[in-house]
């Protein structure tokens, strides 16, 4: 069974397929829950395409001398995880500023190959050969000249090298097709089968093959690999080795035309502190003109008021060296109400590097434990809680119990496919099924509840009955505090009822946008409906606020940003639990902020996200 998030996405698939390769056998495999397959293991194409998903049975097959040995080595790699590890966002490396905005001449790159000049021979296989040969050693050096993406170009390795993909091209150059020309038609159809694909992860896949289509495309014209000037990129959509080799001191920012956050390329910059911005669309750049970005505010400006940008980012440097250097002061607003805000917790080190935090409003333990392929124990989970709550000075901490099902796979848990993930069984919904998982993980909140201050909250409570199944789970609270997420509109509009035994709901402002315009976050397509400032959100958590009758958190991302942090307290909401880094910024907007001056009637009115951004 794969456990995999995203299932056999490329990079599991790429190690998959290296280990076959490696041995005197031919191995197929089938996925038995799709009925797709048999497919060759050897390619990269076919395996990642077969679109095997976490919790998919696959059978493996094999013949040849070697398959008995091949068969054991795949038992292996599938057991650890097919050396997956979950995505985690890292923090910013030195060179990039860090921040949201930037400004300077716009450098378009990535707008495809012209293969106009390129005059066939009569030897074009081996003309191909030899680009393959070069795209090969320029992969290899960025494996090993940027180790923290390896894995990336290890996957792009792969596709290069994929057997039944060469395989076409060869056929399409005998029979008459140039070298560019059938390699370009092969990737095209190769990068269309995988943005055909149910997955949204996988779909943004198809950015690799164009990226390893382009780059023998380049050296079979003989076009020099692009180096960008100083300024700020522009391109169709960001391939991983471009982000990777980027000089971050020279370049002031990208701008991706494509939406979407998951992309390699889009990690990779973030994780590189380069200032960023996605969905730009198709507007107008010409090479050189001037062009600012604000990601904070979703604007793209081209020929800005220069000074105006330069003003926001000298604005935006200040703001931070002042927020950290205040970050440990309580955010009282100036007409006196205090916002509690805390950070949201990952993994241990989220708590050691939160700056300011008035402790953790969610602690994710299907994050926190998402690297097991075996659940924990009570033991194990009570030794993390305990790291947390130490790494915050024994401030309160929340422990959200495991919240699994739609972007959310667990891997010592896996759930069979569902046609409507986001809409199937989600958070608590799964461990009415599985309540001995639940169970042993309340029993580890019980325990660290008696050493430090513990609340524990229940995800993707929709009804009064999931409420009291929960709390009869739980047993006695012998002084535990106890909530619930709101994350559907569901609970949302019946809160009064689902928190009648409660001490606190938090919103979880991700969800409730999706569940609320209809829009898969994960679905580039639709992404920007996902809009936390939609009033409709707004509307409803106004809602839950006039109607809980308890204490009302946010912990969704809506937290993280300053200004929506500033209409959250000025509509009711007393905590707050942002991302680490912002956690000094949300506090120090807070502490400017007079929330009784806040129009809050005329923000629930706007029409549409963008008129509550420009009233706020």
């Amino acid at each position: 069974m794969v456990g995999n998030e995203h299932g056999l996405h490329a990079r599991p698939a790429a190690r998959l397929v290296g280990l076959v390769n490696g041995f005197d056998a031919v191995v197929t495999l089938t996925d038995l829950d799709t009925g797709r397959g048999p497919v060759d293991a050897g390619s990269l194409s076919m395996v990642a395409t077969l679109n095997a998903q976490q919790g998919h049975r696959v059978r493996v097959g094999a013949s040849g001398p070697q398959a008995s040995e091949v068969l054991a080595a795949i038992e292996k790699l599938a057991a650890a995880g097919f050396g997956d590890e979950p995505t985690v966002q890292a923090a910013p490396t030195a060179g990039g500023s860090g921040l949201d905005v930037a400004i300077g001449p716009a450098v378009l790159v990535g707008s495809g190959v012209d293969l106009s000049g390129y005059v066939a021979g009569d030897n074009e296989l081996g003309r191909l050969d030899d680009a393959l040969e070069a795209a090969g050693e320029q992969l290899r050096e960025l494996r090993d000249t940027t180790p923290e993406h390896g894995d990336i170009f290890v996957a792009h390795l792969a596709l290069l090298e994929d057997r039944k993909v060469l395989t076409a091209v060869e056929h399409a150059v005998s029979g008459g097709s140039s070298a560019p020309t059938a390699w370009q038609d092969v990737y095209d159809d190769l990068a269309t089968t995988f943005e055909g694909l149910d997955d949204a992860y996988q779909r943004e896949r198809a950015q690799d093959v164009r990226a390893v289509r382009d780059r023998v495309l380049r050296i079979l014209v003989g076009a020099t690999e692009e180096s960008p000037a100083d300024g700020i990129l522009v391109v169709p959509e960001l391939d991983a080795a471009t982000a990777a080799t980027l000089d971050a001191t020279r370049i002031a920012g990208i701008a991706v035309r494509a939406a979407g956050t998951t992309g390699h390329g889009v990690i990779v910059a973030r994780s590189r502190g380069i200032p960023l911005i996605t969905g730009i669309g198709d507007v107008d750049v010409r090479p050189g003109a001037t062009i600012a970005f604000d990601a904070r505010t979703g604007s793209f400006e081209v020929a800005p008021d220069e000074d105006r940008v330069q003003a926001t980012i000298r604005e935006r440097q200040n703001e931070r060296a002042q927020a950290v250097t205040r970050a440990d002061e309580p955010a009282i607003t100036r007409d006196g109400k205090t916002i509690d805000v805390l950070v949201n917790v990952g993994v241990v080190q989220d708590a050691v590097d939160a700056q300011g935090a008035d402790g953790s409003g969610l602690v994710r333990t299907e994050v926190l434990f998402g690297d097991r392929r075996t659940a924990p124990t009570v033991d194990e989970q009570v030794e993390a809680f305990r790291a947390i709550a130490r790494a915050l000075e024994n401030r309160p901490i929340t422990i959200r119990t495991w919240d699994i099902g739609g972007d959310k796979p667990l891997p010592f848990l896996p759930q069979a496919k569902e046609a409507n993930p986001f809409l199937g069984e989600r958070g608590l919904r799964v461990f009415r099924r599985r309540p001995e998982l639940l169970r042993d993980q309340l029993e580890a909140i019980r325990r660290v509840a008696t050493e430090t201050p513990v609340h524990v909250m229940f995800p993707m409570v929709t009804t009064a009955d999931e409420v009291a199944w929960a709390l009869d789970e739980l047993g006695p609270r012998d002084g535990l505090e106890v909530g619930i997420m709101v994350e559907v509109p569901a609970a949302a509009l019946r809160v009064a009822t689902l928190a009648e035994d409660l001490d606190f709901v938090s919103i979880g402002t991700n969800d409730l946008t999706q569940y609320t315009t209809a829009a898969d976050r994960t679905n580039t397509a639709v992404a920007s409906l996902a809009d936390g400032l939609d009033p409709a959100v707004l509307q409803l958590i106004d809602h839950v606020v006039r109607n809980a009758g308890v204490r009302v958190a946010v912990c969704g991302d809506l937290a993280s940003s300053p200004q929506a942090a500033v209409l959250l307290a000025a509509l009711g909401v007393t905590e707050l639990s942002a991302v680490g880094p912002q956690v000094p910024l949300v506090k120090a907007q807070l502490r400017q902020a007079d929330l009784s001056q806040i129009d809050t009637a005329a923000v629930l009115k706007a029409r549409d996200a963008d008129q509550v951004r420009g009233l706020l």
